[in-house]
């Protein structure tokens, strides 16, 4: 360290006198700093649900600790450059000065600053020079979204290295759970009923008590689906509609399928996200939205689509350098209508106008997920409501039932044997699977080509309860539930889906005639009509004549020929050459 660096951080180096309060605080930020103050703990977890303000929270535990005198210095550990920056603009707002710019190689700051901002990479790259710099003043450490402190073992060995020697340390996050059993630096541990570690918070506040207090907006889940078609490397097609029952592999190739940009199925999502948005910002007057894409080849196909939908060019952040930064401060700041992102824009990001989203990327983690809704969901004023677009995967709309549930960070997980029952929770299993389904899907890249695609809306996700659509009533209902005011309490919310779903129920028993019984050979006729179809839908496909495709299903189901088959026998002809569509390869 160079002598004008440990010049400026001698302990001598003078402080200001007084450090602002970081002004009013909600009820939550009240407590978890009146519990913070009295238990008097170098190390603290809070965990609070994205949007709630925790980084106001810290900032007063700053204020406090600093005008007491007990630290001298302070040090803030963000995941992205962009957030280094957003850390340093809010602790300013209250008299905390610190340097987003701070290099590993001079390892010099102003004597303007009171403590510096930094990535965990930026850690991880030099954990020596931050000893240092730990050592040389008393140091409180905040750990914003501390769960990135496991992404690897030299990471978390690195940051135990930089801020051992920390007087305070205060972690934060809103999704202390991870996909992995890397322990987080500076997190408690503690075994549960089931014999399982698991992290221990100091403090939780979860989206459940959030959307209580009014402190986030409750958040619409609009899930379509749709038919998709795709080549895969063996040259096969196959056909699956995305929404239905389906195995692993061939729901994670449908929904790649889906989310291709030559295809329907992403610009009719669009489009609706942006009918949407149009009618939130009939009351939300600078209400914008963004598409968190897989890719950065998505993104900008996206932006290409969001640009003939709207006749407005979107903000596109692709990375994360000082460009991408400006744009998201001048994208938060404006009233513009979309921002198009891959992943750095979903988390801690600060766009509080956000109010519409289209997760279009098949990234399935839990913990990306939540970080992806929580840019939705930070409320300015009551009633404001958000609505995320999805695609029809089960792994995501688990994600999307579960957004009330606080998980914790598990180590440990016990191997359950091929005959034995999983020893962890059924939660923390379908957790293990999605993870699993991304990395098998991660694996399908360059496999197949998609061939073509389309949207259809299948219901809206609120509170966990699936507000669905009647075949009977078409795309009406999509307009009714993308024409909800953009302001109403979480309760007027649920009553107005729930009067939608009557109004559907009325409409379809209206339409629907009383059941009459069916002839046989009416119900007979309708059946080998619809098999007709599969074989002349599957001929086309493979080349082969109709004639041999109704032998193949002879010979793999046995009966007679189609017009002496039974109804049964027809049936199972049916399923057969189902089977056949989504199994071929």
């Amino acid at each position: 360290m160079s002598q004008s660096a440990a010049s400026h951080l001698s302990p001598a180096f003078p402080r200001r006198a007084a450090w602002g309060t970081a002004g009013a605080l909600r009820a939550w930020q009240a407590e978890a700093l009146e519990r913070y103050l009295g238990e008097d703990r170098r190390d603290f977890l809070a965990v609070a649900t994205p949007g709630a303000g925790k980084t106001t929270f810290a900032l007063r535990v700053a204020a406090e600790l600093l005008s007491k005198g007990e630290i001298t210095g302070v040090t803030v550990v963000a995941p992205t450059e962009h957030l280094k920056t957003q850390w340093a603009d809010a602790a300013g707002r209250v008299g905390i000065h610190l340097d987003p710019r701070f290099s590993n190689t001079t390892a010099v700051t102003s004597r303007d600053y009171d403590g510096v901002a930094v990535t965990y990479a930026q850690v991880a790259s030099r954990p020596a020079v931050h000893e240092s710099r730990t050592r040389a003043e008393r140091t409180l450490v905040i750990l914003d979204e501390i769960h990135h402190g496991g992404d690897n073992k030299s990471w978390g060995d690195a940051i135990r290295q930089a801020f051992e020697p920390a007087v305070r340390r205060l972690a934060l996050t809103g999704t202390p759970f991870r996909s992995d059993t890397n322990p987080i630096p500076f997190v408690g541990y503690e075994y549960g009923d089931d014999g399982i570690l698991r992290s221990a918070s100091d403090y939780t506040y979860g989206y459940a008590e959030a959307l209580r207090d009014g402190v986030v907006r409750p958040v619409l889940f609009m899930a379509y689906g749709g038919a998709m078609r795709w080549r895969t490397r063996a040259g096969d097609e196959v056909a699956a509609r995305l929404g239905e029952p389906m195995t692993k592999d061939i729901t994670a190739q449908a929904w790649r399928t889906a989310l291709d940009p030559k295809g329907e199925w992403v610009p009719s999502v669009l489009a609706a996200a942006d009918k949407r948005l149009t009618e939130v910002r009939r009351h939300v007057e600078d209400a914008g939205a963004m598409v968190i894409a897989s890719n950065q080849t998505h993104a900008r196909a996206y932006a290409r689509v969001l640009t003939e939908i709207t006749g407005e060019k979107p903000t596109v952040v692709l990375s994360d350098d000082g460009g991408a930064s400006e744009r998201i401060e001048q994208f938060a700041a404006g009233t513009s209508r979309w921002l198009v992102a891959v992943r750095m824009v979903s988390e801690g990001v600060d766009v509080p106008r956000l109010c519409v989203g289209v997760y279009a990327t098949s990234t399935s983690t839990p913990l990306f997920f939540a970080q992806a809704v929580g840019r939705f969901v930070r409320a300015r004023r009551r009633g404001e409501t958000a609505s995320v677009f999805l695609p029809s995967v089960p792994v995501v709309l688990a994600h999307a039932g579960n957004m009330e549930e606080q998980r914790d960070h598990a180590l440990d997980r016990p191997e359950a044997a091929e005959d034995e029952a999983p020893l962890w929770s059924e939660e923390e299993g379908m957790l293990a699977a999605a993870n699993r389904s991304e990395s098998a899907s991660d694996d399908l890249e360059g496999s197949f080509e998609a061939l073509e695609s389309d949207a259809h809306f299948d219901h809206v996700l609120y509170d966990k309860q699936q507000f669905g659509l009647h075949a009977e009533t078409g795309s009406d209902d999509e307009g009714d539930y993308l024409g909800l005011p953009g302001l109403l309490e979480p309760d007027q919310v649920s009553a107005l889906l729930t009067e939608h779903q009557s109004k559907q129920s009325r409409r379809t028993s209206r339409q629907r005639p009383a059941e009459q019984p069916v002839s046989a050979h009416r119900a007979l006729a309708a059946q080998r009509k619809e098999l007709n179809k599969l074989v002349s839908a599957y001929a086309s496909k493979t080349g082969a004549p109709h004639a041999n495709v109704h032998m193949d299903l002879r010979r793999a189901c046995g009966g007679p020929e189609l017009a002496q088959a039974s109804s049964e026998q027809v049936t199972e002809r049916i399923e057969r050459i189902r089977r056949w569509f989504v199994g071929r390869r």
